[in-house]
């Protein structure tokens, strides 16, 4: 993409109109991967989408071009967004049984029993289950990547990504079950 290219080289010299145009272009794109990785809570998305265009423009000048920038900065938004839940304690230690997370997860099930997306539903998930099953099965890393990136094994990313499967199947099985979703229903419990 030749445009992107002149643009970067601009953004790069401080020319601040470019900046913003890059901004404007793939920010959507970058904040809606955070928002994926970090679940419902939208403050902590935003602080940490924030982080990730700081991150961008300061490693703008070792951009090479070889990948697609939307892909380049795809990349710095997934790093940047683990290692802010890291900090944060969100994967604090992602082998930690999901069993762990249960008490609030079925208050989460409880406030919103009809999901509308995966997306809706993984936020449910335990955090390390959830980041790896969106790096897995929405970002398309290997078990290998993901190791690497969370400080894991293999081993331990595929028990995860099982888990989280088995517990987004569970809780998007209210969706195919129930016969007509009556917003009176709100406060029936999850037969889980």
């Amino acid at each position: 993409m030749g445009m992107d290219q002149s643009i970067i080289q601009r953004a790069i010299d401080g020319d601040e109109r470019a900046m913003r145009q890059l901004w404007s272009q793939h920010a959507p794109h970058i904040d809606a991967v955070v928002r994926r990785l970090v679940g419902g809570d939208l403050d902590l998305a935003a602080d940490i989408a924030q982080e990730v265009w700081i991150q961008i423009f300061r490693a703008l000048p070792s951009y090479r071009g070889d990948a697609q920038f939307g892909t380049w900065a795809h990349r710095i938004a997934v790093n940047r967004t683990l290692n802010a839940l890291r900090r944060s304690r969100r994967i604090a230690k992602v082998e930690t049984d999901i069993e762990d997370d249960v008490a609030v997860e079925d208050f989460e099930a409880e406030r919103s029993l009809l999901m509308t997306s995966i997306t809706d539903a993984a936020a449910k998930l335990a955090p390390g289950a959830r980041a790896v099953f969106m790096l897995h099965d929405v970002e398309g890393y290997t078990h290998e990547e993901i190791a690497a990136e969370l400080g894991i094994t293999p081993g331990g990313s595929k028990s995860q990504l099982f888990k989280a499967r088995a517990k987004l199947r569970r809780l998007l099985s209210h969706l195919v079950d129930s016969p007509k979703p009556g917003n009176d229903r709100e406060h029936a419990a999850p037969n889980c």
